[in-house]
């Protein structure tokens, strides 16, 4: 389903979540899938893991690692991953085709990201930013999640923009 997102300015920036901005541009789809699009509006967790996995492979992979990961598991619920057997979590994460390419690291960054969301934030991603923070204090909160450094917390505004999990048009 095609939405209307209000276009923001992301010229300083450079990569495969460009590439991905520029595709919604011309196509109306971020991944290339309107479905996977859909999906990760959806799903606040399933975002915010995308941008985790965003890291040495291309967005559009790392976007629908999350995707492949709810369809293993059959949830995206941040408690449950966080109580997961490592090997048994790593296993699933690992079957072919791979939530990402790398197995090991991104499998634990996944469970304490999991852990620190059941923790800090019942569990949903949204509460990072849906009590209507402002930008800074969302990319603070980022920076305190595991895999997360500053270039990763900068672009949370776009993701959470162009997926339609928080309006930046007018900041």
């Amino acid at each position: 389903m095609a939405i209307e997102i209000t276009h923001i300015d992301y010229s300083d920036m450079s990569g495969g979540l460009v590439r991905m901005m520029d595709r919604f541009k011309e196509e109306g789809t971020l991944t290339g899938e309107m479905e996977d699009d859909d999906r990760l509006r959806d799903d606040p967790n399933a975002a915010l893991l995308g941008l985790l996995y965003d890291q040495r492979v291309r967005a559009e992979f790392a976007f629908t690692g999350p995707l492949r990961l709810k369809d293993r598991l059959g949830h995206l619920d941040m408690k449950k991953i966080a109580e997961m057997d490592f090997d048994a979590f790593q296993e699933q994460f690992a079957e072919k085709p791979a939530v990402h390419r790398f197995t090991n690291k991104m499998a634990e960054n996944t469970q304490k990201v999991a852990q620190k969301l059941a923790d800090d934030y019942d569990g949903n991603a949204a509460n990072l930013w849906n009590d209507g923070a402002d930008l800074d204090t969302i990319e603070k909160r980022l920076k305190k999640l595991p895999g997360f450094g500053p270039g990763k917390a900068s672009k949370i505004k776009y993701v959470l923009h162009y997926f339609g999990h928080r309006d930046f048009s007018a900041a």
